[in-house]
């Protein structure tokens, strides 16, 4: 650790550090801020899964790990430098302009997920400012959070697996790539103090350009890519995260750094791919792209109409998925049920492989609705799966919209988290690009930062607030495509429009061409999926196909006439099964009494999309030969050849009729296993709702348990505390050595030191006894009486008592309060003085015998203190001065009227003479024929010079 002092930041400039624990965080919140510094210009926000019917101590036990104020949480409360917050229990917590707001959770116990709340927003609030770290818990939470730190250009701080009691949350952010460092908590408090020093003094320098420079071209040269174009705000915030964690300071020796390690600029490249998305991101957006957009996109569309959409900068692909869910309710409130193409690219493959698996952490319960959730994705262990339906909507594919040329023929085009991060520049020339991608009347769905700049002849606006366009007619976008410059546009390809519209309508001639030809040399047929359910039918196909009789279908197989219909069926299974192709089959089949012949053809086609399987049935007639034209004469069949001959036509007929009775037989145990498949498929979704549910319960009482163990932490806390506090009460009774009884209010024994055994014959089996049954020493005091009283009064009791063996002790009883303030019984204490009453007695005993002694000589004698005050006369003297006590003691001597005490001579013997000669004696006292005598002594107790004066009779 440095001890070095940074200067506090501006509040703009303030770092918050957010901090995510669940099970096992207590131990890891206290071996970070252990390690930590009280000054590092920092804000901590502590965020933690905590029982919400139970009060959190949590921030009583952080207070004793730093010296820096550890506070719960308020709402409102202004986060501050070198400060500590802790979250309240039942709260949800987010943060906005600096300020901690508060509210109540809206999601279930078991579905909460405040870490990735408050980290969000974090990252909203903060930007580049902004860090997070996740310690001990299980689950997910935080994952999602770091996400967006990330992308906002924060850092992330994840703990060790190795180190965390729980490694839930832990591995799930380091699995998902969201971990900058991975740390044991006690370390962390130095990365986070090196990088703020890093950005403390880093400053621009004339070189900083030219090392980025040269960045870029070893980004462009190890990955193929240029990020020339992006924003270099952006890109310089993360060359700085990637310094930072080598510890290098200079762009330049960074940029040499990145030459002499390969891997670096990989790394460097993921670092730059900004992946910041989530499922219905602005989901107001979202609703009015289901309520008013795509119902006019589908207005009007043929039922076999393709919608094409796409989604460019897709990221981990929630938002493609979220848009096929939109268009996917669309459809069903509709009641249409239209094909959809949804493409969705990104630079990033390592994003595009995770949008593929569709696969994605719990924490999506806070951006999908529990209704979508049911119906969209299937739950798993660790999170949620895209169910096979919204997932084969989609098409996911690595693109570069720069260098590669855009999809065409869109309905709709989505770009929502690209844009921002590029240059004015590169923007400008690709909303072009999304214009010629658009149909005619096609719509762009911007984010609320982005917009279609001074693109206004491409574009009219739909809704402004959440940037829906949709396209102009207007072939400015061709033109601006041709002038831009981008990679996949070449010269080839700048022409001036009238080329463009000419080839426009050379490939409508060639379209009609091709429709001509076909209309006159193709045969008749039909195209069918893999089953035979016919998709398109070529020409008058009624001489081959009939529908048949009972329930409708479109089966080609079905629908064929007997005779036909068992070599078409042997053929498309050819043509599915192995890919065989059936070329020119000759078929005769009977029609009523005409015989027909046919060329059968069946030819498998190449898919356009996996697992169509498309087929193409063609029929070609062939002549019949003529009943009325005279044969060749052949010989005449004898009758064993006409027997033989009837034989086996007998059997042929016999064979074709069991044929067709193993067909339809075959065809109704299809429809049996058809609806015993339906039946199991409704068994199994309600084993799956069942499992949902059970899933849901587990969650909970996962939820219940990480807050049962972030509980049982703080209490383990707390009775170690306790423990402690427990041994210093008493080593201190133990130590003072007073004997101590605690009474409740019904005056029985809750607790007794060894000293109190001395008074009261206690041993350890009598707590819980009533006082009262104790027999004590004290003869007939009765304490207990006076204990009743201290309840009853509140007013202590206090007083000298003896014990039978002759010991004397201070007893004080006073009412026991607890920390809330309410009476609950009696202490009382017993503290020995013995010796201070033998010591009292001695003295009181040596001051009797020394009045004796002085009233025995019997001569007046005064004692006075160092101010001529009198403290002590003889009885001689109040005899012979005729004065009382009480008007003789506490007086100053030249106060007192019954002596001249005013002459010059005897206050120069008592002030000036006595002090130096320590004694006089023969002074005449002419009023009272009297010689005084003087002499300093001093008080052996306490140590003060006093006066002793003594009279004597004058007897001259």
């Amino acid at each position: 650790m440095t001890s070095k002092t940074l200067p506090q930041p501006p509040a703009a400039e303030l770092s918050i550090v957010g901090l995510g624990g669940s099970a096992g965080g207590l131990e890891a919140f206290e071996a970070f801020f252990r390690n930590l510094p009280a000054d590092t210009g920092m804000g901590f926000v502590l965020v933690s899964h905590l029982d919400p019917s139970h009060t959190s101590i949590l921030t009583e036990i952080l207070q004793r790990t730093t010296v820096m104020p550890v506070v719960e949480a308020a709402d409102q409360m202004l986060v501050e430098a070198n400060r500590v917050y802790v979250i309240p229990p039942n709260r949800d917590m987010t943060l906005f302009q600096s300020r901690l707001q508060l509210s109540l959770p809206e999601q279930p116990r078991g579905q909460r997920m405040p870490i990735d709340a408050f980290l969000r927003s974090l990252a909203d609030d903060r930007g580049e400012h902004a860090i997070g770290i996740v310690l001990s818990g299980t689950g997910s939470d935080g994952t999602l959070g770091l996400r967006a730190i990330l992308g906002g250009g924060g850092i992330s701080l994840v703990q060790d697996p190795a180190t965390a009691q729980y490694d839930g949350m832990p591995l799930s952010a380091i699995q998902a790539g969201f971990a900058t460092h991975v740390l044991a908590p006690e370390r962390m408090p130095a990365i986070l103090q090196a990088n703020r020093r890093h950005h403390a003094e880093i400053s621009p320098a004339p070189a900083t350009i030219g090392g980025m420079s040269r960045i870029m071209m070893l980004l462009r040269s190890g990955t193929g890519h240029d990020f020339s174009g992006y924003k270099k705000s952006t890109i310089g915030r993360r060359i700085e995260r990637r310094m930072a964690q080598h510890d290098i300071e200079d762009i330049e020796v960074y940029a040499r750094y990145l030459k002499a390690h390969p891997a670096e600029t990989q790394t460097l490249f993921k670092e730059l791919l900004i992946n910041v998305t989530s499922f219905f991101r602005d989901p107001e957006a979202f609703a009015i792209l289901k309520k008013d957009i795509l119902p006019q996109i589908l207005a009007g569309k043929p039922d076999d109409y393709v919608v094409r959409l796409w989604v460019a900068g897709c990221a981990t692909g929630e938002e493609a998925y979220s848009i096929a869910m939109v268009l996917r309710e669309v459809m069903e409130e509709s009641g249409r049920e239209l094909k959809a193409q949804i493409y969705s690219t990104d630079l990033d493959d390592d994003a595009i492989a995770t949008a593929r698996t569709g696969f994605y952490p719990v924490n999506i319960t806070q951006d999908v609705s529990p209704e979508r959730l049911r119906r969209f994705f299937v739950k798993e262990e660790n999170g949620y799966r895209v169910k096979k339906d919204i997932r084969e909507m989609v098409v996911f594919a690595i693109q570069n919209v720069i260098k590669d040329p855009p999809f065409t023929r869109m309905d709709l085009v989505s770009c929502r988290n690209l844009m921002i991060y590029l240059e004015a520049d590169l923007q400008g020339r690709l909303i072009p690009a999304f214009h010629y991608a658009l149909r005619p009347g096609g719509v762009l769905f911007l984010s609320p930062s982005e917009s279609i700049g001074g693109h206004t002849e491409l574009f009219s606006p739909l809704n402004r607030k959440w940037k829906f366009y949709r396209t102009a007619p207007s072939l400015a976008s061709t033109r601006a495509m041709m002038a831009s410059g981008l990679a996949w546009t070449t010269d080839a390809t700048r022409s001036p429009p009238v080329e463009v519209m000419t080839k426009t309508k050379d490939t409508n001639i060639a379209e009609m061409t091709r429709r001509a030809l076909v209309q006159s040399f193709a045969p008749v047929s039909v195209m069918t999926d893999s089953k035979g359910d016919i998709l398109y039918v070529h020409g008058d196909t009624s001489r081959y196909l009939r529908p048949p009789p009972g329930q409708a279908t479109l089966n080609a197989v079905e629908m064929a006439h007997e005779g036909l219909q068992l070599e078409m069926r042997s053929a498309l299974g050819q043509a599915v099964s192995h890919g065989t192709p059936t070329l020119e089959r000759e078929v005769s089949f009977m029609v009523g009494a005409e015989v027909r012949r046919v060329r059968l053809g069946v030819r498998p086609l190449p898919d356009p999309e996996p697992g169509l399987g498309l087929v193409l049935i063609s029929f070609q007639d062939l002549p019949v030969s003529d009943p009325g034209k005279p044969a060749r004469r052949r010989r005449a069949p004898s009758s064993a050849d006409r027997e033989r001959i009837e034989e086996l036509e007998r059997d042929l007929a016999y064979t074709r009729e069991n044929l067709q009775a193993t067909i339809e037989e075959q065809q109704s145990s299809n429809e049996e296993l058809k609806s015993a498949n339906e039946e199991l498929q409704s068994t199994n979704e309600e084993l799956q709702s069942t499992n949902e549910e059970l899933e849901t319960s587990k969650e909970e009482l996962q939820s219940v348990n990480e807050e049962l163990i972030t509980v049982n932490a703080e209490l383990q806390a707390k009775i170690e505390q306790l423990a402690g506090m427990q041994n210093d009460m008493k080593n201190l009774l133990d130590n003072i050595n007073v004997g101590t009884i605690f009474l409740d209010d019904r005056l029985a024994i809750r607790r007794f030191t060894r000293e109190a055994a001395k008074v009261y014959r206690l041993v350890t089996t009598d707590v819980g006894r009533p006082l009262a049954d104790i027999k004590s020493d004290l003869g007939g005091d009765d304490l207990l009486a006076q204990a009743q009283q201290v309840i009853d009064t509140l007013i202590p009791f206090e007083r000298e008592v003896r014990t039978i063996g002759g010991d004397w002790y201070l007893t004080r009883i006073q009412p026991y309060r607890t920390l809330d303030n309410v009476i609950d019984g009696v202490v009382i204490t017993f503290s020995n003085v013995t010796a201070r009453v033998a010591a009292e007695q001695a003295e009181q005993e040596g001051h009797d015998i020394a009045e004796s002694i002085v009233d025995a000589v019997d001569k007046p004698l005064l004692v006075l203190d160092g101010a001529f005050s009198v403290i002590f006369a003889s009885n001689s003297f109040y005899r012979d001065f005729k004065v009382s006590p009480g008007e003789a003691r506490g007086r100053s001597i030249y106060s007192l009227d019954y002596i001249a005490w005013d002459s010059p001579a005897l206050k120069d013997l008592l002030e000036n003479v006595l002090p130096r000669k320590q004694s006089f004696s023969a002074f005449p006292l002419d009023s009272h024929k009297m010689r005084l005598g003087g002499r300093r002594i001093v008080c052996r107790t306490s140590g003060k010079p006093l006066i002793l004066l003594t009279f004597e009779k004058d007897t001259a």
